[in-house]
């Protein structure tokens, strides 16, 4: 006489494996996009830091600052008149690309940006991207 032992047959661990792993493959892709929104609005709330570092110190210094941008090198610099204040690789930190139609900003003594009109940075990784606007007045936004 046969008995039967409990268990499972190899077609049902078969279909729970292959369920298991489609699970975990469509997680694995949203965790990735995830971690690119994540990453690229830490970009863009450092980015604005900068600019309005750059402002703030051409306002306090009573002297015309320059927030210099490389976007092939992906780095933010500001510069006072010779020397160069304060620097911050933003494509080390936090993985983005930088596209953006003019590579600096000047602010005046009083804080309004010259070249600032219709300025616009695109920061961006894998499928996240994030914009930063900045108006005449030297005023930024995203």
């Amino acid at each position: 006489m046969l008995t039967r032992r409990a268990g499972f047959t190899l077609i049902e661990l078969a279909i729970t494996v292959s369920i298991v792993g489609l699970l975990t493959g469509i997680t694995i892709a949203r965790a990735g996009t995830f971690i690119d929104r994540i990453e690229v609005r830490g970009a863009t709330t450092e980015t604005e830091s900068m600019f309005s570092r750059a402002r703030h110190i051409a306002i306090a210094h009573a002297t015309q600052t320059t927030l210099d941008i490389d976007p092939q090198r992906r780095t933010l610099s500001i510069r006072g008149s010779t020397d160069v204040l304060s620097s911050r690789d933003i494509g080390a930190a936090h993985g983005v690309g930088i596209e953006t139609n003019r590579t600096s900003i000047t602010y005046s003594p009083i804080g309004v940006g010259y070249g600032a009109a219709n300025f616009t940075m695109i920061l961006s990784r894998g499928r996240a991207a994030d914009t930063i606007y900045v108006s005449r007045l030297g005023r930024v936004r995203h």
